[in-house]
């Protein structure tokens, strides 16, 4: 297992975050090595410069959180991101078009987006809080079908994050096909493990160093 800190994408995704509060983030990914920084697309080309000459990726998650913007904003919103030094994006399925069985449409929404991304890597968070088992797996095939690296677990935006039940529901899908981002909640190292060792490839969390230093976080986000 590669170490824990290398698991992280280190993630500030609050309305009110500030260009220092931005600056802080990387700082942070820098001094504990996390995987990546994971911040909202006005903010891409300020953490990319921060970043400089380090070996730190800079994801920046699109379409977030509610994933019902039309796929010409979503693909317009990543050409943006990787333009400004984006290396991975974490774009929001849409919910409501998987819900009412539109399953051409979600799988197209996604395809479009890494279609104009075919050397960076996409996750597609699936928002499980709002998805029954059927759906859950269902979301996860149409992601893998649509070329996407990851399926992702939450935005820490709806109403619950990641778990232990729903992970393993993403991984039954294809074990091996495709990689797996546990987000939302998670703030101690003992739940992270729990995750990595179902396999996870990815945390995305507020809580890094609480995670890293094996301390509980004081954070109020959900992500």
């Amino acid at each position: 297992m590669k170490l824990l800190n290398r698991y992280i994408d280190h993630t500030l995704l609050k309305a009110t975050a500030t260009k220092d509060d931005i600056i802080k983030l990387c700082d942070e990914a820098k001094q504990y090595r996390f995987f990546s920084v994971c911040v909202n697309g006005c903010y891409v080309a300020l953490a990319k410069e921060q970043l400089e000459n380090t070996d730190v990726k800079v994801c920046c998650v699109i379409g977030f959180p509610l994933g019902a913007m039309s796929t010409e904003a979503k693909v317009a919103e990543a050409k943006a991101a990787i333009n400004d030094g984006a290396d991975e994006i974490d774009m929001v399925i849409n919910v409501g078009l998987l819900k009412s069985k539109d399953f051409d449409a979600v799988w197209k929404d996604i395809e479009s987006v890494k279609s104009c991304m075919p050397n960076h890597t996409l996750k597609v968070i699936l928002e499980t809080c709002y998805l029954e088992e059927i759906e859950i797996i269902k979301a996860s095939e149409l992601a893998i079908q649509s070329g996407a690296d990851f399926i992702k677990t939450a935005t820490g935006f709806g109403t619950g994050g990641a778990t232990i039940h729903d992970v393993k529901l993403m991984a039954s899908v294809c074990k091996k096909c495709i990689k797996i981002k546990a987000s939302g909640g998670i703030k101690d190292a003992k739940t992270a493990l729990e995750y990595i060792n179902l396999g996870v490839d990815r945390i995305g969390t507020s809580s890094g160093i609480a995670i890293v230093e094996g301390s509980s976080s004081s954070s109020n986000s959900n992500y």
